[in-house]
């Protein structure tokens, strides 16, 4: 997600502060919430798979899923 996007859902969120928003900025900002989760999820499942634990008799092995 590049920031442009991440700095108009936080222009959607100070408007929505200061008063109701339009229904097209509502979906759009419903929209953009979406795509921030969804990289936000990738980017975290992408660390954790990244992951090895480096047992003490000194093995390694990828974190599990629960």
């Amino acid at each position: 997600m590049d920031q442009k996007k991440i700095d108009r859902i936080n222009e959607l969120a100070r408007k929505a502060k200061e008063g109701p928003l339009t229904p097209e900025e509502t979906e759009e900002r419903a929209a953009l919430r979406t795509e921030y989760v969804k990289a936000f999820r990738e980017s975290l499942r992408s660390q954790l798979d990244g992951i090895t634990v480096l047992e003490p008799d000194g093995t390694k092995h990828p974190l599990k899923r629960k």
